[in-house]
């Protein structure tokens, strides 16, 4: 048996060149990161600059308010991927006794109780700070732009507003206020603009065009000291200003939650201001001649690399997922990875050496059968934490889906099905949807970039959605709901406790090869992120496809695992697959026991990717056509 050919037809072309590289969720935030890199900027500043951009173009899919990760290396030290830290705490008063005392044994999808300490603007501006080039005031003004002056409104954000409209009505005026348009969402390509955070960004600039300008005739060393000087002034207004004060302000007004009940939000100024971002190593494993890097286990990265040390001694045919056995075997070494994300994973001391093992993933390939699997198997490491209570979706009467839940069942609202036959904006695509009990659903943004030097980052933002809780009015966006990741359950290896992060679902990759990066790669999609990404480096590295090749094709996934998302309900032997697998494929897995569900021919992953030959120099970018929103450009 051979590996499948891939397709001779790409959606797109797989793009080359020598310049500059830069793949996104949405090509206005792609054209804005090129922008910087056509202007002599580094792949860092053209990363902040397109990752502020997304803020405003997808409000529905990531904000101010919310989170992100990222990996990424430098020219001058290319061996050495390096992860930015951008999630944030739980406040310090975000107990476990204090949300039972609500009422709560889950913590809700939506509202004020679901935010972690906003951390995505300030990893940006830290990497700014420490790798980039150019003055905040540059790097933001794409961004103020397009929240000032406006931008076309794209008709995915537009549905996710008429999903919620009825609540923003009767449960969040503010956000009516921002979002409705006379009472109803505004239309698609509407100009769409935010004077609040176009003041928030503003008073960035302002705050570190504070700082007196370097002197004429002063060496690059102190000018380049003036710069970050300027960045960290503009990191403590983000964390001490304006915007911790609204927040502080508006939060302990009660409002309403996903459970359906309202309550005051416990995350305060101070919380703010005692949150910085940081850098530190990344995880790694060897693969097939690679090395691939992620994040540690306060996210869930480390559980792809589980996978790969698991798949890396098996043959070629069984890391196929266009086939039978191929499909089987990735699904299976999955599962077991995600068991052990439930069992150990948290912002603790993960024992990470014993999971990412060569003996350890002996130990769990051997636990691959030629079944599939209906229990939820952890390995046994030692460290923290316990299984946390199961919950089917009969228990929580919630469906399962794609992405990541922003917003509860406060009523029942009609899907929004767009006009063609994709299944996007359907239960398991992958952008806004509503479930049958009237649950919307969101998901997230990613962005890659890599530049003629060679510096490379890749970089997922999320939360702070229009829909993860009532916009604040001063600053014209929400705060995220990113600790529904944690549990109320004592004991477990993720149960919320003040000041540790929630294990969050954002992972991006690097992947080197001989100490040179050659690949940044990304997807959003909640749990799915990881499993989308391994097809790709399955395809890529193992079947020879190319990153375009890769992306267009077939995606599955396993929902055999507890979500990350409110309800957090799991689904024994679950599959999603994409119809486009094949009807002998689907009907193969279903005879080993898999519970498959089809989501349509082009509905799952949302992959993008920048690539980079060190040999030639030769610069690639591929990016996601479901949708027809992602894009790739360069030269």
């Amino acid at each position: 048996m051979t590996y499948t050919a891939p397709p001779a037809f790409t959606t797109r072309p797989n793009l080359v060149g020598t310049f500059g590289m830069t793949a996104s969720t949405h090509w206005l935030a792609t054209a804005s990161a090129q922008a910087v890199l056509e202007r002599g900027g580094n792949a860092f500043d053209a990363a902040v600059a397109g990752a502020f951009v997304l803020h405003v173009v997808e409000p529905h899919l990531n904000g101010p308010g919310g989170d992100m990760t990222a990996v990424f290396a430098t020219a001058a030290e290319p061996d050495r991927p390096v992860v930015l830290m951008g999630q944030g705490p739980a406040p310090a008063a975000a107990t476990v006794e204090h949300y039972r005392a609500e009422g709560l044994d889950l913590v809700p999808g939506s509202g004020a109780l679901a935010a972690a300490v906003p951390g995505a603007v300030d990893a940006w501006l830290l990497l700014l700070r420490d790798h980039g080039t150019w003055e905040l005031a540059d790097v933001l003004a794409y961004a103020i732009g397009y929240a000032r002056d406006g931008h076309p409104l794209t008709a995915r954000v537009a549905a996710t507003i008429e999903t919620v409209a009825e609540l923003f009505t009767e449960h969040w005026p503010t956000s009516a206020d921002r979002w409705l348009v006379d009472g109803a969402a505004p239309a698609p390509g509407s100009t769409v603009t935010n004077e609040a955070y176009a003041r928030v960004l503003d008073g960035l600039v302002q705050a570190g065009g504070a700082v007196p300008a370097a002197a004429a005739d002063a060496a690059p060393e102190a000018v380049a000291a003036v710069r970050r000087a300027r960045v960290d002034a503009a990191r403590t207004e983000w964390a001490e200003g304006l915007v911790a004060r609204s927040v502080d302000a508006f939060v302990r007004t009660p409002h309403r939650h996903a459970s359906g009940t309202d309550h005051a939000g416990v995350i305060r100024a101070s919380d703010l201001a005692a949150f910085r971002a940081s850098t530190e190593e990344a995880a790694t494993v060897a693969f097939r001649g690679h090395v691939v890097a992620k994040t540690g286990a306060w996210g869930q990265g480390p559980a792809l690399l589980e996978v790969l040390a698991m798949l890396d001694a098996l043959p070629d045919e069984l890391l196929d997922p266009s086939t039978v056995e191929g499909a089987h075997t990735v699904l299976e070494a999955q599962k077991l990875a995600m068991a052990d994300r439930e069992a150990y994973y948290g912002d603790h001391d993960v024992p990470l050496d014993r999971l990412l093992s060569a003996e350890y993933a002996a130990e769990r390939r051997a636990l691959i059968g030629p079944r599939a699997s209906l229990e939820l198997r952890p390995g046994s490491v030692g460290g923290a934490g316990r299984l946390p209570a199961l919950r089917t979706e009969h228990d929580a009467g919630a469906a399962s889906g794609v992405g990541e839940p922003t917003v509860g069942a406060f009523e029942a609202v009609a899907p929004v099905v767009p006009a063609d036959d994709s299944a996007e904006g359907t239960e398991h695509g992958t952008d806004p949807v509503v479930a049958p009990t009237g649950e919307a659903r969101g998901d997230t943004c990613h962005l890659d970039v890599v530049d003629r030097w060679g510096n490379i980052v890749s970089a997922t933002p999320s939360g702070g959605w229009l829909q993860s809780s009532p916009t604040i009015p001063e600053i014209g966006f929400c705060l995220g709901s990113r600790l529904q990741m944690a549990w109320l359950e004592e004991g477990t290896a993720s149960t919320l406790e003040p000041g540790k992060r929630p294990r969050t679902t954002l992972t991006p990759t690097l992947v080197l090869r001989d100490g040179e990066p050659v690949v940044a790669l990304g997807s959003p999609g909640g749990d799915q992120q990881d499993q989308w990404q391994l097809l790709y480096l399955l395809r890529t590295i193992v079947g020879g496809w190319s990153p375009q090749q890769a992306i267009d094709a077939p995606a599955l996934h396993t929902t055999s695992f507890p979500g990350s998302f409110w309800p957090r309900t799991w689904t024994p032997g679950g599959v999603v697959v994409e119809d486009r697998l094949g009807d002998d494929v689907i009907a193969g897995l279903e005879a080993l026991g898999h519970r498959v569900t089809r989501s349509g021919d082009w509905s799952l992953g949302r992959l993008s990717s920048v690539t980079r030959d060190p040999a030639t120099g030769v610069l690639g970018a591929a990016a996601n056509p479901r949708g027809a929103q992602a894009y790739a450009a360069g030269r």
